[in-house]
């Protein structure tokens, strides 16, 4: 029998590459998105596929979620990926996060109880972490001391999970999310640098002196470790999701979309090591829990970001 996924966040970046996978399994989905962000036409490839359906709501009307669930004849898991994407946006108005982030989780774990819905698959982040310097971050780590409005949000909805699971949510999945790049992006250091150099092919500036260095995923690869994680057997799971390297550096991304968009232009870096309030400079995500249970990426941070590039710099064309 079909599995009936809700997928909140629905018309966002990883949500389309994940509901695209989903389909493809023979599953049915309904995607959940309030489209403050996400665009309705990004989904515009399954709308002939009968086994899919959209509906519009804002995840944290908790008494609007339990209906668009019922209204979608329940579910049997929820992916819940409805969050602020713009971090520093967080930064200038904490609320965002606050509605966005944890209001919508909370949401959704009203209307997961008030419809029975038994099992989530949570996006967390690695923003949770905070900034732990050159520590090797696993997932026992602690204490947890977020440096983001984003990354605070992220960790109190975990919190709000786990007393959710407590009070008789049957299973859930936590899952801490690296830097993911890919297409269609709405966001993130690749699709700022394209543009910024479509409007300006002199010069690229770059917030931060470029030290900054990071893991990076490709959303296929991102995707593939979800669906693993939900095949493994466990009541309550948290893991890391990542490549199995220490990234790459916000100047290796400068000059690779510089040398794709405008060869000539003039790369112009900032100061510090930090691109704005909140970022954290570096850390170093220890994938050894997933690695243990088999899984891997395809791509290091790399050839995710080579790849990531391609992809954005046609979209923008497009």
């Amino acid at each position: 029998m079909a599995v009936r996924h809700l997928v909140t966040g629905g018309a966002g970046f990883i949500a389309v590459n994940l509901i695209r996978r989903l389909l493809a399994s023979g599953d049915r989905v309904v995607a959940i998105d309030d489209l403050s962000t996400g665009r309705r036409e990004t989904l515009a490839e399954f709308e002939t596929d009968g086994a899919f359906s959209f509906i519009q709501a804002d995840c944290s009307d908790a008494a609007r979620m339990a209906e668009a669930i019922g209204q979608a004849g329940g579910a049997d898991e929820i992916w819940h990926l409805a969050a602020n994407s713009d971090i520093p946006a967080g930064v200038s108005d904490p609320t965002i996060d606050l509605r966005r982030t944890f209001l919508t989780t909370f949401g959704v774990l009203a209307a997961m109880r008030d419809q029975g819905v038994p099992v989530l698959h949570f996006a967390s982040s690695s923003a949770i972490y905070g900034d732990q310097g050159e520590a090797l971050i696993h997932e026992d780590i602690g204490p947890l001391m977020p440096i983001s409005n984003y990354g605070a949000m992220k960790l109190a909805s975990e919190a709000q999970i786990s007393a959710a699971a407590e009070a008789g949510l049957g299973r859930i999945n936590i899952l801490r999310f690296p830097n993911v790049i890919g297409a269609p992006a709405t966001h993130g250091v690749i699709l700022d640098f394209v543009r910024k150099l479509k409007a300006t092919p002199d010069r690229l500036e770059v917030l931060g002196d470029g030290t900054q260095q990071k893991a990076y995923l490709h959303v296929e690869d991102l995707v593939s470790a979800m669906l693993h994680i939900r095949t493994l057997e466990g009541a309550r799971q948290v893991f890391n999701i990542g490549p199995a390297d220490d990234g790459v550096t916000v100047r290796f991304i400068a000059e690779t979309v510089r040398d794709r968009v405008s060869p000539g232009a003039e790369i112009a870096f900032g100061e510090g090591n930090r691109g704005w309030v909140g970022d954290v400079p570096r850390f170093r995500y220890s994938i050894d829990r997933l690695a243990a249970t088999g899984w891997r990426a395809a791509l290091p941070s790399q050839a995710a970001v080579t790849r990531a590039v391609e992809e954005i710099i046609a979209q923008e064309a497009s």
